[in-house]
């Protein structure tokens, strides 16, 4: 993955004013935007996928240019071949495992058939362990279930880059070390370049190839390959 960012973003609320500023580049399958929260990560992430647009600046992904102000160049996320996948999964209550993986391949608005036969969908339920939980809905089912489900949606429609906003937070100690784990051996076995925000050290240690530091909407410190980060970040 070839991402090559550099935006600016200014938020007002009341008498508040939040800069986001910052410039980057990366080619490693793995980034991680580390820092407490209100450092920007989560709107650089919603930046890179089209959910918010900068006041200036420019986001590339391996040559193709999904941003620019000079160029009014503004892809909407559609168009931007990422896939998101949101801190509390955004599952769709009233659909089932299988048609809301199926929704990361349709288009328009109606939602897929509970029985609609895919491929695709097959083949991520079976990679994912989640066939036999096919026509569960996501209340009945694990936080760890919920996971994978939505890491498949997100993943058949074959993206170009995947944005995890903080994918283990709302997880409990013990289900958050399994799920890195099992996050670490699928992203090496499908080499999906990835871009993970986060505000704990150790999702830094396991998948940082490329580490990020911001705060207050700046970086604060940049490393290839870094070492273990002991030290706890306060939210």
């Amino acid at each position: 993955m070839q991402l090559d960012l550099a935006i600016s973003k200014t938020l007002r609320s009341g008498k508040r004013t939040f800069q986001l500023q910052l410039a980057f580049q990366t080619s490693c399958q793995r980034t991680v935007i580390l820092g407490p929260s209100g450092a920007g990560k989560s709107l650089t992430l919603k930046a890179i996928a089209g959910l918010i647009k900068p006041d200036r600046g420019h986001i590339r992904l391996d040559g193709r240019t999904l941003f620019d102000t000079r160029s009014g160049i503004n892809l909407p996320p559609q168009q931007r071949e990422v896939a998101y996948l949101f801190q509390d999964y955004a599952l769709f209550p009233h659909l089932n495992v299988r048609q809301n993986i199926g929704f990361g391949l349709s288009r328009g608005w109606l939602n897929p058939a509970r029985q609609q036969a895919s491929q695709a969908v097959d083949y991520w339920l079976d990679s994912f362990h989640l066939s036999h939980l096919a026509h569960q809905y996501p209340d009945q089912l694990s936080g760890g279930q919920r996971q994978r489900t939505a890491l498949a949606r997100a993943l058949v429609a074959e993206p170009r880059a995947l944005l995890l906003d903080e994918p283990f937070a709302a997880l409990d100690l013990s289900l958050r070390a399994k799920m890195r784990q099992e996050l670490d051996v699928l992203q090496q076995r499908l080499q999906v370049p990835m871009v993970l925000i986060t505000h704990d050290p150790e999702d830094a240690h396991l998948f940082g190839e490329q580490l990020i530091r911001l705060h207050e909407g700046q970086i604060h410190a940049e490393a290839v390959n870094p070492a273990p980060v002991p030290e706890p970040i306060l939210c």
